[in-house]
């Protein structure tokens, strides 16, 4: 027997406080809200030996926790091991975003209580990694005194120099951007995770210049990672037992590689599509994922190779923002609301079982409500699977905030995120409901959060199906199965393994 109940699962999503009004209110695997001040934790499997400790908390979208990843192989180099006890840390470090004023006010706070473990440890370092670097290093470093390092996510290689330097002492600051790094040569040490499914950056930066967005100033341009690391990183991954990886990058659908010949001339260019062909090649039993797209970027190139391969998950994020022309006008998302809806049409014509999901944001400059209606009418066409819903918090140095007045009173804007919260609650729901009876293969991520005798996993669309265990099975995390759904919520699919 099928049902389906609007009921909420904790784990899969995060939904909203309507008295609280949190910024982000659905989460999946890409922006996890759960995942936000996670420390990482110690590889169980590294033979080294280490003598000195670091403690790492990550703040922010995936691309932070894969930097965080990246620097931890760095200090590994230089003789620190990872640690979750901040007590026996000899550095301290919070890779930051610069996103929401949410965030940031976490990570000072953090920053705060930090400090006072230097009156029982007068050697250690603390050090803010990532977006907030630039912005705030002269606050943190000279007016407040809170940290000893500031380094920008394009000077993690300076990393050994900078606490040499802190260690003595100096001012240790390195935020400068590069148009080259993309760190291809540095293996990740995957310090946390479920061992199934990794994430790899394919690129940094971004040249989108959304008029609300700090990215292209606190990560700088857009540069792609030579091919063959990303296939190698892939690869290895794969000999390692993960089953699934995404492939990360502020827009990954610009990806665009030239690599060079041995004479030094340029061969064929390696576009997104190209690579997501050649990673998916690897082996049929890796799955493979992306995020995030832009709409403008997002070819039929790309969808008619997700199409032919199976392992290429058919989910997309595609972050709408707004369903208004005028407000995208605004935003400088160079796309229309009817030029939305038609990209929408095109991946429904070409993976009629893709999963599509959004970002939204509420209030933003000089929104009035047939803006706010637009949008509420292009989530209806779409009917997105799950959406990750903010109300406009200006960033500081960003186009909007240069160019224009955050008129909309925030009252305004926390009625706007409701009733889009609401909205998508009910188009979930009933998303959920269309899986009713139909059979997925399902990728075990692990126990169920709630049973540990059930299993938890994720279909091609992106969605999680709790499901349990057979008494007499041999199965696994990273094992695929076939799983029937009878029951749903709005957040969560549940269903019966078919043997």
């Amino acid at each position: 027997m099928t049902s389906c109940h609007n009921q909420r699962d904790s784990g899969i999503f995060v939904l909203p406080n309507l008295y609280g009004y949190m910024e982000t209110l659905l989460i999946d695997k890409t922006h996890d809200e759960s995942r936000q001040g996670e420390a990482l934790a110690p590889t169980t499997s590294d033979p080294l030996t280490f003598t000195k400790r670091f403690y790492i908390e990550s703040y922010g979208c995936q691309m932070n926790f894969a930097d965080s990843e990246v620097v931890a192989s760095i200090l590994n180099k230089e003789g620190f091991g990872a640690t979750r006890n901040l007590e026996e840390a000899d550095l301290i470090f919070v890779n930051t975003c610069s996103i929401r004023e949410k965030a940031e006010q976490t990570v000072r706070k953090r920053l705060t209580e930090f400090k006072r473990l230097k009156k029982q440890n007068k050697e250690l370092l603390i050090g803010v990694l990532g977006c907030m670097a630039e912005r705030l290093k002269a606050k943190f470093l000279e007016e407040e005194r809170l940290v000893d390092l500031v380094v920008g996510p394009d000077a993690y290689r300076s990393l050994p120099l900078l606490v040499s330097e802190a260690t003595v002492g100096q001012k240790a600051v390195n935020v400068l951007l590069s148009r080259e790094e993309t760190y291809a040569d540095i293996a990740p040490v995957r310090l946390d995770g479920n061992g199934v499914s990794a994430f790899v950056s394919i690129m940094r930066g971004c040249n989108n210049m959304c008029s609300f967005c700090v990215v292209p100033f606190t990560r700088g341009r857009e540069r792609s990672r030579d091919d063959q690391s990303i296939l190698n990183e892939c690869r290895e991954l794969f000999e390692q037992g993960y089953r699934e990886v995404t492939l990360l990058g502020q827009n990954v659908d610009s990806y665009y590689y030239v690599p060079a010949e041995a004479d030094g001339s340029a061969s064929a260019p390696v576009t997104f599509a190209l690579l997501l062909e050649k990673v998916a090649r690897i082996s049929p039993l890796l799955r493979v994922r992306f995020s995030t797209s832009h709409p403008k970027d997002i070819t039929d190139e790309v969808l008619y190779t997700m199409q032919r391969y199976d392992n290429i998950c058919k989910y997309i994020h595609l972050p709408l923002q707004s369903g208004s022309t005028r407000v995208l006008q605004l935003m400088n998302r160079t796309y229309t609301q009817e030029w939305y809806k038609a990209k929408v049409d095109r991946i429904r014509a070409i993976l009629p079982d893709c999963g599509i999901s959004a970002d939204i944001i509420a209030g933003f400059c000089t929104e009035q409500e047939e803006d706010h209606l637009d949008t509420l009418a292009v989530m209806d066409y779409a009917k997105f699977d799950f959406s990750y819903m903010f109300f406009y918090s200006e960033r500081p140095g960003t186009l909007a905030a240069r160019r224009y007045q955050d008129d909309v009173l925030e009252i305004v804007k926390k009625r706007r995120l409701q009733e889009i919260v609401e909205k998508q609650n009910q188009l979930s729901l009933q998303s959920n409901q269309r899986d009713l009876g139909k059979i997925f293969t399902v990728l075990i991520e692990g126990d169920s959060k709630k049973n540990e005798r059930e299993w938890k996993g994720r279909n091609s669309q992106n969605k999680v199906i709790v499901f349990p265990k057979s008494a007499d099975s041999a199965l696994t995390k990273g094992s695929y199965v076939q799983v029937r759904v009878t029951e749903c919520s709005q957040a969560t699919l549940r269903g019966l393994l078919v043997l």
